[in-house]
């Protein structure tokens, strides 16, 4: 590689790994244990000045190989959508239950690779920092005040009450306490360690969330967006904020109104494969008894957490003897199921670079009955195998690629790609049976419906009833996962659009691969080159396919 290059994307990953020292011990990277993120104005202008300068120096390359000009125009995108994104200083009006550090610390603290004595030592003194971290946060709340840029009720709401149940905890079953013990200690030093824990705990951590939890209760709670007004284009600046957000997410050039009608589109297809699965399984082709049975049948829905994992046990286990078939390289890294009873129905944690956690596709299962049994196997081959697992597990074990390709968040990539699989897994027979691909709908209608609602929301001024109800006449989803996932697209402005506008642009993309080849097309190894450059934009993944055609048919 070009040394230039390489000396620049060297200094920025070690840049982002400083910057963001929890992420880098996910990643088994303990240089910075003992640090917390700083949430402050000063240190978010730093970044904004550091990824700049990164970009300028990146654009400032030529005469790069193919390779060497994928890994300058990653850079440039995540580096240049990052420091937008931090100029929108949308930590003015960042209270989110869905995201927020409240709602991740529950699953975040368990994943921590703490191994060693000293790794337990450091996660003592990150735990001093947090409440200097949280009065950063309750301080940005305050500009955001002061600027007229306030966040949405219902987001402000559900914080306040995670933050509630947070202090309302015994110490003893804090959190915070729920972290990996060093297989080297005994039983003093884990009695030990915990009890320094707690303490940190009980004079920092509590008083620091009790303060944040007030800021947003009685400053900003009070004068909060109602929900007829829940979209980023009802604050100062918001249409100009949503439209850097549709390139953050996409990595396309598209408008709020092209990708609406997009979506409209989606959700015309979906209806004709629900009333042709409909009438196989449920013995009707009414769309509206489709949805309502779906939604309301207690028999089709979960009631025991236990259930939902065992299901997504057994599908990951189908997934993963049967990937061989359809991937050349299939990763070293094992994928686990894991239960959450916070954030988002459905997500995946990559392994640790050092090969101390596994993969893991963890599942919400702190309301069953929210969650559809013929739901459970699409999750688990869009979060696990072949989604997210294969995708980021093969990215990070990818030798010939510079440390930020590997872990760079291109989220039209990464999410176009999950969803993506869960319409693969229907041809590689993973499905149970026709009642399971009615999931792979419903899935389907979720994202679908994602791109009409978060247009809707934050570029055409929709209430968030007027979004729920357009979900509920369009999908089976239950009322429940509906209000949820519309407050998610409320707090999180444009990052809904990257699933079905990715997942699109792969099937353009295979569509024409086989097209070009004819019988010469090899599954394998158009998926080989899909997840063989570690994390991309769209672009230079079109880039890669078309490359990759025209050397097949040559030869």
């Amino acid at each position: 590689m070009n040394k230039e290059l390489q000396a620049l994307a060297d200094e920025y990953w070690s840049y982002l790994l400083e910057v963001n020292p929890t992420q880098a011990t996910m990643l088994g990277d303990h240089r910075f244990d003992d640090k917390m993120e700083s949430a402050s104005r000063e240190a978010e202008d730093d970044q904004v000045t550091h990824l700049r300068e990164f970009v300028d120096r990146a654009r400032r390359l030529d005469g790069l190989g193919l390779d060497e000009s994928i890994t300058r125009d990653v850079l440039i995108h995540e580096a240049s959508t990052t420091a937008t994104g931090l100029e929108a200083r949308t930590a003015e009006f960042d209270v989110n239950h869905t995201m927020g550090l409240q709602a991740l610390i529950p699953v975040l603290i368990p994943q921590l690779p703490i191994e060693t004595q000293e790794h337990a030592e450091a996660l003592v003194q990150k735990y001093r920092s947090i409440g200097q971290t949280l009065d950063e946060m309750a301080d940005r709340l305050r500009e955001g005040l002061a600027n007229g840029r306030t966040p949405p009720a219902l987001t402000t709401e559900k914080t306040v009450e995670q933050l509630d149940a947070m202090l309302a905890t015994p110490i003893a079953q804090d959190p915070f306490l729920n972290a990996r013990v060093p297989g080297s200690f005994d039983e003093a030093q884990t009695a030990a360690w915990k009890e320094n824990l707690a303490a940190v705990i009980e004079a920092t951590i509590r008083p620091a969330l009790q303060r944040y939890r007030d800021t947003i209760a009685n400053e900003v709670l009070p004068v909060a967006r109602p929900q007829d007004r829940s979209g980023i284009g009802w604050i100062p600046g918001g249409d100009g904020l949503y439209r850097d957000a549709i390139v953050r997410f996409t990595t396309l050039s598209l408008d709020a109104d092209e990708i609406h009608e997009i979506g409209l589109a989606q959700v015309e297809r979906l209806s004709h494969e629900y009333r042709e699965l409909g009438k196989e399984v449920l013995g009707t082709d009414d769309l509206q008894q489709i949805y309502t049975r779906l939604r309301e049948d207690p028999e089709l829905h979960f009631t025991l957490g236990s259930d939902v994992r065992e299901a997504a046990e057994a599908a990951l286990a189908k997934a993963k003897a049967a990937m061989g078939d359809w991937f050349g390289r299939l990763p070293k890294a094992d994928c686990v199921v894991g239960e959450t009873p916070s954030g988002p129905t459905a997500f995946y944690f990559p392994p640790a670079m050092d090969g101390s956690r596994p993969g893991t596709f963890f599942v919400n299962t702190a309301n069953p009955g929210d969650l559809g049994r013929f739901e459970i196997e699409a999750l688990a081959y869009h979060e696990g195998i072949p989604g997210h697992h294969l995708q980021l597990a093969i990215a990070q074990e990818l030798e010939d690629i510079p440390e930020f390709r590997k872990h760079a968040v291109v989220t039209a990539y990464a999410e176009g790609w999950g969803l993506y699989t869960e319409r693969l897994a229907d041809e590689m027979g993973l499905y149970t049976g026709p009642l399971e691909r009615i999931g792979m709908l419903s899935a389907d209608s979720m994202r679908a419906g994602r791109l009409v609602v978060d247009t809707g929301i934050h570029a055409k001024g929709w209430s968030r009833s007027r979004a729920v109800k357009f979900f509920a006449d369009n999908s089976p989803m239950s009322i429940g996962t509906i209000e949820n996932e519309v407050d998610r697209y409320i707090g999180f402005p444009g990052q809904a659009l990257a699933y079905m506008i990715g997942r699109l642009e792969i099937q353009k993309l295979r569509a024409e691969a086989e097209d070009a080849l004819g019988a010469a097309f090899d599954i394998k190894a158009f998926h080989d080159i899909v997840l063989g450059s570690g994390m991309i934009t769209l672009t230079i993944l079109r880039r890669l396919v078309e490359d990759w055609i025209s050397a097949s048919v040559s030869r």
